[in-house]
């Protein structure tokens, strides 16, 4: 396993931290809340990653993609991460792209994936239905009927909900198997509410009241749990790499300060106890970044076994949560009270950094995950 980008990877994360330094500073996260910007996100910022390819970098090339890998994301979610940028590339691409590749016709794939690709349709994965992130049991009911399904229940915390044009619905028959359904937002029965969350992005509760969806709606290629276990591993190892980002500039905000606060005459990073607090951030800094990278190398290998393949992914979103965990505490102990004032933009990454953990699971569920493929 390397420890360092490849040269694509590379030429990626130099062209994203250009492009979001230049296009989407974190004061713009900042004016998007001001504002109340309902989508969470600039749709100008959006079409300028989309030009970039960052929403074609891991289809293949037959539906408009780049063929790059699933690696292509690891250096782009990194400095996400830093820039705080909000975008829908983990919800809309990512997740339900991912979905579509695997469990679509080629019908399905050849209609949604140039559009996911393109910006012309958005989605959203609608999964959640507690109040923590599990992807098992599900209980939104999708009984068929001579029109095709009627879709029942209701799904929490949809991640960028608010705008969508479709929702990939999770759902199960009455024999108990697992489906998708791709639902447009505009279909009667669809109730849409936001919900308000610390990091101010776009979150929503999504209500499906006796739902009428055609047979051709439900994605019919493939094992759909397989296909959703893998899909969310991709997004652990995105948000992982996001937290990664994140943890980074915090830490650098936080040596920054160190050096330039005066305490009794001298700079406080002069104070032992604080360099070795400063030491063992860094440390944990480079475990995550390594186990993050084992998590991007397991989702390209072909030969490596779907329970290994959890397991370093979990780990490394486990690790990437717990590390920043530590250097967004450290770095507001170490700022004192202006490290959560609103105009610092330290207090922007703790609540990003967040929220970030609980997404798509948070240390428990994944510990739990872990052990699980163990058995």
């Amino acid at each position: 396993m390397s420890l360092v980008y490849n040269d694509e990877q590379q030429q990626l994360h130099d062209s994203a931290q250009d492009f979001l330094a230049a296009r989407s500073p974190v004061e713009a996260a900042r004016r998007l809340r001001d504002d109340g910007v309902a989508e969470g996100f600039d749709p100008k910022v959006w079409a300028g990653m989309r030009e970039l390819g960052w929403s074609a970098v891991a289809f293949a090339e037959i539906h408009g993609g780049l063929a790059f890998g699933l690696q292509g994301y690891a250096p782009l979610f990194e400095q996400i991460g830093r820039h705080l940028c909000a975008s829908p590339l983990l919800s809309s691409v990512v997740l339900c792209g991912s979905l579509i590749e695997r469990c679509g016709s080629e019908a399905q794939q050849a209609q949604w994936l140039p559009a996911l690709i393109s910006g012309e349709q958005r989605m959203a994965l609608a999964l959640e239905e507690g109040a923590r992130h599990a992807s098992q049991p599900v209980a939104l009911q999708a009984q068929a009927n001579a029109s095709g399904f009627v879709l029942d229940g209701t799904k929490s915390w949809v991640l960028d909900g608010l705008g969508a044009d479709q929702f990939l619905t999770v759902g199960r028959t009455p024999s108990g198997e697992l489906a998708l359904f791709l639902v447009p937002a505009t279909a009667p029965g669809v109730r849409i509410e936001a919900l308000a969350l610390v990091d101010s992005r776009n979150h929503a509760r999504v209500q499906f009241e006796q739902v009428q969806v055609p047979a051709s709606a439900r994605l019919v290629s493939g094992d759909a749990c397989a296909a959703l276990e893998l899909a969310l591993e991709s997004g652990r190892a995105c948000l992982a790499a996001e937290l990664l980002g994140m943890a980074e500039r915090c830490f650098e905000l936080t040596l920054d300060y160190l050096k330039t606060r005066v305490q009794f005459d001298a700079p406080i990073g002069s104070f032992q106890a604080l360099q070795h607090r400063a030491a063992r951030q860094y440390v944990q800094l480079q475990l995550a970044r390594s186990a993050v990278m084992a998590a991007f190398e397991a989702l390209e290998l072909a030969d490596i076994s779907a329970s290994e393949r959890c397991q370093r992914v979990s780990l490394g979103k486990w690790k990437a949560n717990e590390m920043a965990q530590l250097v967004s505490n450290e770095a507001v102990q170490m700022h004192g009270g202006i490290g959560v004032t609103d105009e610092y933009d330290l207090g922007l990454y703790l609540k990003r950094i967040r929220v970030a953990q609980a997404c798509l699971g948070d240390s428990d569920y994944l510990c739990s995950l872990y052990g699980e493929t163990l058995n």
